[in-house]
């Protein structure tokens, strides 16, 4: 535990993601409880209110605090964005230690799948994928999963293809181990750093993702808080107050920046060689 705390004391740029994903984590999770405003509360005599002590984000045509409801939406978009990242790095891992380790008809169409998958802009395919699902939190997550399975799937079989040429991979086949033991304990365990970074970065980008299909319209709905909403609403009187789609998408960037500096950090704390030079 020691060695890894060095480690990353030592990099400044996963220190520095880590203290703000850590901040912005916080603030999600126990700013609501803090905030004297409830994300629904409307106060007519401080409609439009620009930023102050009171209202440090403002507020909205409503009365209602904006920094309240960045919290709230923040709290939803990180949770959709982490259940989709998660279920596509879960299930892609394991699709794509399985098509390097069993390669044939099965592994190729696994593969062709993915990549029609992976063809399409992400964006895109968010759009896309809404449309056919239809709106709500579990259609946004699950479309989220959709287009970061492909990504998952081709980081673990390019990770794997490596793996399986390793003695004790080879071993473990002689030894007649089941083919779920070896992806669980010989494959998935050395291909696991890697995976984890792009795991970080996903759920950065799935934010936006959410953000963007419910700033259209197309993701979640009201009254549910989520970011994209907040801002939607924000964009119908920017010229009046922009302060609420200003400081909606400053939040938003803050919370991206954190989670892009960690997982640059902790890819560069996975490259074997940069633990050489720091060892």
């Amino acid at each position: 535990m020691i060695p890894v705390l060095k480690r990353l004391a030592a990099n400044k740029t996963a220190l520095t993601g880590a203290v703000v994903s850590v901040l912005v984590a916080f603030a999600v999770v126990f700013g609501p409880m803090i905030s004297p405003y409830d994300g629904d509360s409307m106060d007519v005599m401080a409609m439009l209110a620009p930023p102050s002590l009171a209202h440090p984000f403002g507020t909205d045509t409503m009365g209602r605090d904006v920094l309240t409801r960045v919290l709230y939406g923040a709290r939803l978009s990180l949770l959709i964005s982490i259940s989709g990242v998660g279920i596509a790095a879960v299930l892609g891992s394991m699709i794509g230690l399985f098509i390097a380790y069993r390669p044939g008809f099965v592994s190729n169409l696994l593969m062709k799948a993915s990549d029609l998958l992976f063809s399409f802009p992400s964006f895109v395919l968010a759009l896309f994928l809404m449309v056919v699902l239809g709106y709500g939190v579990f259609n946004v997550a699950l479309a989220i999963a959709l287009i970061y399975l492909p990504i998952f799937v081709r980081l673990a079989r390019n990770l794997a293809q490596v793996i399986v040429m390793e003695p004790w991979v080879q071993a473990a086949k002689l030894f007649g181990q089941p083919t779920h033991s070896i992806l669980l304990r010989e494959l998935l365990p050395n291909a696991l750093s890697p995976l984890l970074v792009q795991a970080t970065i996903g759920v950065a980008f799935g934010i936006v993702i959410e953000a963007g299909v419910s700033f259209l319209g197309l993701g979640v709905q009201p009254p549910a808080p989520s970011l994209g909403l907040v801002m939607s609403d924000g964009r119908e009187y920017f010229n009046t107050a922009p302060w609420v789609l200003t400081m909606t998408g400053l939040a938003i960037s803050i919370a991206l920046l954190g989670l892009n500096l960690l997982g640059d950090g902790l890819r560069d704390l996975t490259d074997p060689k940069l633990k050489e030079r720091l060892s």
